[in-house]
């Protein structure tokens, strides 16, 4: 199925991943968002579990292995053209992660990867509703280790 113009939503995940208190944020090198700073994440493949598409697409895209945990948001990102055809149409699940291992480096559909301190998400060009997302992963991780 054509990710552009599709004939039904497109299933995908994206993974909020946490290491020494940063979160990992990707720069999009394609369409819909390109140029935006978001999430790891993409398509699930046919097949594949739900948590088994996180944990690929950030070891494609970053190239480091993470621990994946609970949902964080389920949420629809509708794109439309100029005449209001629906271009993209993505259902994405949210996960909170963990880094395990691996040095980042950018690869796959992404120009750049980094780790950003938290306070200083809102100075990057986003894609739409990123920071409460990322404020919700980061409240359920702090409940989960007890504060910290």
């Amino acid at each position: 199925m054509s990710r552009a113009y599709p004939s039904r939503p497109v299933v995908a995940v994206g993974a909020i991943v946490v290491k020494a208190g940063k979160v990992l944020l990707v720069r999009r090198r394609r369409e819909p968002s390109r140029g935006l700073w978001s999430l790891p994440g993409g398509a699930v493949r046919r097949g594949e579990g739900l948590r088994e598409a996180v944990a690929r697409e950030v070891t494609e895209e970053c190239g480091i292995d993470v621990r994946v945990e609970e949902v964080v948001e389920v949420m629809d990102r509708i794109y439309t053209d100029p005449e209001g055809h629906v271009r993209y149409h993505y259902v994405i699940i949210d996960f909170l992660a963990s880094w395990r291992k691996g040095r980042l480096q950018a690869a796959s559909d992404i120009s750049e990867a980094l780790w950003v301190d938290p306070a200083a998400i809102g100075d990057l060009p986003l894609t739409a509703g990123l920071v409460p997302v990322i404020t919700k992963a980061l409240r359920l991780r702090r409940r989960r280790v007890g504060g910290n």
